[in-house]
């Protein structure tokens, strides 16, 4: 089974899974490697503690990582809530902790979260999309210190109506400049299954994006579930691989010690 790169622990403020109840589900589904990233939002207003406790996290895993290194290759990861204000404080942190992988997610916009419903009354759907996108725009053009873009389109998830109205189409100018940025710097995008199961039956970021990173020369792409329960680890992985090779994907990505390697769908 294709490995998971996107999954939380309760090291993250918004799920109580200890990780080897990750681990093992992993082992159960027949993966032989996965990579642990749990959220480290920092700097943000929120009524979940985003903040990642790093030294035991790291410990934690590592200790993990010996225990069933005969059996899965654990590796260990995070998912930094991106902002551009805090370039310096994400570089001191992946220079202090050896990271596996660090996906780059926009989650806030101006320290705001978009999960809930106050922010779309007060700019609309459509605005609010934009919004995001463009804060996305000015995450991944001025911050290095990340490996892959996360859930590009995650907003879709929250909106009034999802993706009733949302397409690659309607946003084609902005997502475009996204995905160039991404490609530009040596960065690459992840597909995310979570979309699938969360009412709009797509993954993040839909078909049509995925299809045109791919046309505009993008190859590093990970796979992750996004997964907070261990029955959500993997969820879709083998509908996601046929989708990926749809969209003209041959090759995922897995990293260690930050270095992609590129194995075949």
């Amino acid at each position: 089974m294709l490995p998971d790169y996107h999954l939380h622990t309760d090291f993250s403020g918004d799920s109580t899974t200890p990780p080897r109840a990750q681990i093992e589900r992993a082992i159960q589904l027949g993966m032989d490697s996965l990579c642990i990233t749990d959220h480290h939002d920092y700097d943000v207003e929120s009524i979940i503690d985003f903040n990642l406790d790093l030294d035991p996290y790291m410990s934690s895993l590592t200790r993990l990582q010996e225990e069933y290194k005969d059996r899965i290759d654990v590796r260990i990861g995070i998912e930094l809530g991106l902002q551009v204000h805090l370039k310096e404080y994400f570089k001191e942190l992946t220079r202090r902790y050896p990271f596996d992988f660090v996906i780059g997610s926009t989650h806030f916009i101006d320290r705001k979260d978009p999960a809930y419903p106050e922010f779309f009354e007060e700019r609309g759907e459509a605005n609010a999309y934009l919004q995001y996108f463009e804060t996305t725009l000015d995450n991944v053009s001025h911050l290095d210190d990340y490996d892959v873009a996360g859930h590009i389109d995650y907003i879709v998830r929250y909106g009034p109506n999802k993706a009733a109205f949302y397409s690659y189409e309607a946003y084609r100018d902005i997502l475009d400049r996204i995905l160039k940025a991404v490609i530009e710097h040596g960065k690459g995008i992840e597909c995310n299954t979570a979309g699938l199961r969360k009412g709009i039956s797509q993954p993040n970021p839909a078909a049509d994006v995925l299809k045109r990173y791919r046309e505009l020369g993008g190859e590093i792409l990970t796979i992750g579930s996004d997964a907070h329960i261990p029955e959500d680890l993997g969820a879709d992985f083998e509908r996601t691989r046929e989708l990926l090779k749809e969209c003209g994907f041959s090759y995922y990505t897995v990293f260690r010690q930050r270095k992609a390697q590129f194995l075949t769908l």
